[in-house]
């Protein structure tokens, strides 16, 4: 089965272009300015796609945020260990 669909696919060819002609931009509005990486052209792409509703996969979390997580998890047990003794 596949990851992406075509029409998610046909979005990040066209984002290619655009960035090869110079026309993609980054931030809100597109006020960050052009983008001039590959990857970035790709990120920009796949998070328009996910919010038109395409088959993306979710993005993944960094590692940063696992760490948060897993803090807020453990202070839970805590306080739940503590309510009960």
């Amino acid at each position: 089965m596949a990851r992406y669909s075509r029409s998610a696919s046909k979005d990040v060819k066209r984002a290619m272009t655009r960035r090869k002609k110079g026309t993609l931009k980054s931030g809100p509005g597109g006020k960050g300015g052009t983008v001039k990486s590959k990857k970035q052209a790709i990120a920009i792409a796949l998070s328009e796609a996910r919010k038109k509703g395409k088959k993306v996969p979710a993005r993944k979390k960094t590692a940063a945020k696992k760490k948060t997580a897993k803090k807020k998890a453990a202070k839970k047990k805590t306080a739940a260990r503590k309510k009960k003794g």
